[in-house]
C-alpha cells in the first residue's frame, strides 16, 4: 500500500501544447495548422501529414469548448471501453454513472470495439472537451495514445486488469483468475482440459487467463491445448466451438472458455447434441452473468465484480478532483469462483 497523497501524478509535460507549437514542428503558419486541423480539405496531403505527425508527437489536444467556458473545468468525465452490446461493460457503466452522478458529474461514453486506434481517436476528441477526468479499460494503448495521455494532467483511472498504469488502477488479477480455475479443473480430476478464447489479440485480457491457466497445467505435467475463435463472445460461437473441440480433441473432457457466452452456448450445444455435462464434458467460464447461473446445469464460472469496479474507479477520480487523500493508487478489487454443476 502506498503512502496516502492527493497530490496528481507526475506526467511528462505539465504545460499543455499549444496550437502554435504545432505550427512551427509542422513548419507552416498557426492558421494552416488550424485549417488542417479543422478544415482538412483546404490544405494539401502533405501539409496535413505534416501537422498530423506534429500533434501526436507533442500530444495536442484542441481545446473545443469555446468562449469564456474555454478555461472552465467542465462536469464531464469521459469514459472508454471496449464494447457496448458486453453485459461485462454495461454494469461497469452503471457503477461509474451513478457515482459521478451523484456528485453532479456527466459521463461522455466512448466505445473502442477492441481497436487501439479508435482508442486513441476517441481519447484526442473527448479531451477537447477539457473533461474533469478519465476512465479507460485497460492497461494497454497505441504509442501515440499513451503519450498522450502522459502530457495530460489531470486524474485517469485504467480499469478491468490489474497493475501499473498512467495515475490510478481499479481491476482484477487475469493470469491469477485463469489459474484459479485450472485449479479447479484439476482438482475436479480433469486432465484433458482445452482453452478456448476469441480474437486473443484484441480481448488480450482473455490471453492473460489463458497464460495462468497455462501454467497450472503445465506444473501438473500437462499440455494446455487452446483454440481461438475469429469473434468474439457470443452462444452461437460457444456452440461451434464444443464442435471445433469434439472434433479435433474427442477425449478432451473439460472446456475452460474465455467468457460466459461462450461456455454458456456450448453447455446449451452439448444438451442439443445428447452429451451429459459434467459427466460427458465439464464446462467452465468466466465472468459471473446471470445467464449462466439460470441454466441447467448451473455454470462454473470465475465472478468478476463489474459494477463494484466501476463504482470505485469513480470514487478514485472524485477524490482526486476534491484533492481528498488516496490510500491506495491500485485496487484490487478481487474475483471469486462461482461452483456450478457444469463442472
Amino acid at each position: 500500500m502506498e503512502a496516502p497523497s492527493s497530490e496528481p501524478r507526475k506526467r511528462r509535460g505539465s504545460d499543455k501544447p499549444t496550437l502554435k507549437q504545432v505550427a512551427e514542428a509542422a513548419g507552416v503558419s498557426p492558421i494552416t495548422a488550424s485549417r488542417a486541423l479543422n478544415t482538412p480539405d483546404r490544405v494539401n496531403k502533405e501539409t496535413r501529414r505534416r501537422v498530423t505527425e506534429a500533434v501526436e508527437q507533442l500530444g495536442y489536444v484542441p481545446n473545443l469548448i469555446a468562449g469564456s467556458l474555454a478555461s472552465a473545468s467542465s462536469r464531464f468525465i469521459a469514459v472508454i471501453v471496449p464494447s457496448l452490446a458486453n453485459a461485462v461493460f454495461i454494469e461497469v457503466i452503471k457503477g461509474l454513472q451513478e457515482t459521478f452522478e451523484a456528485k453532479g458529474y456527466q459521463i461522455l461514453l466512448g466505445n473502442t470495439d477492441y481497436d487501439l486506434q479508435r482508442e486513441h481517436q476517441l481519447i484526442r476528441t473527448f479531451l477537447g472537451w477539457s473533461c474533469s477526468g478519465l476512465v479507460i479499460a485497460g492497461l494497454r494503448h497505441s504509442k501515440a495514445c499513451q503519450s498522450l495521455l502522459e502530457a495530460w494532467n489531470k486524474p485517469i483511472v485504467e480499469i478491468m486488469e490489474l497493475g501499473k498504469g498512467l495515475d490510478l488502477n481499479v481491476g482484477l488479477d487475469h493470469r491469477e483468475a485463469g489459474a484459479c480455475m485450472a485449479r479447479h479443473l484439476l482438482d475436479r480430476h480433469y486432465r484433458s482440459i482445452i482453452y478456448v478464447g476469441a480474437c486473443m489479440d484484441r480481448d488480450y485480457r482473455a490471453s492473460m487467463r489463458y497464460e495462468g491457466h497455462k501454467e497450472i497445467l503445465a506444473k501438473a505435467g500437462l499440455e494446455a491445448p487452446m483454440i481461438e475463435l475469429d469473434r468474439l463472445g457470443s452462444l452461437e460461437a460457444g456452440a461451434a466451438a464444443l464442435d471445433m473441440v469434439l472434433e479435433q480433441y474427442p477425449r478432451t473432457d473439460a472446456i475452460h472458455f474465455a467468457n460466459d457466452d461462450l461456455a454458456t452456448g456450448a453447455l446449451l450445444h452439448a444438451q442439443r447434441l445428447g452429451l451429459g455435462v459434467p459427466q460427458d464434458i465439464a464446462i467452465a467460464g468466466f465472468n459471473g452473468l446471470p445467464l449462466g447461473q439460470q441454466v441447467t446445469p448451473r455454470l462454473t464460472t470465475i465472478h468478476s465484480p463489474r459494477e463494484t469496479m466501476g463504482r470505485l474507479a469513480a470514487e478514485q477520480i472524485l477524490r482526486r478532483l476534491n484533492d481528498e487523500p488516496i490510500t491506495e493508487k491500485q485496487v484490487n478489487v478481487a474475483f471469486r469462483t462461482l461452483i456450478g454443476e457444469s463442472t
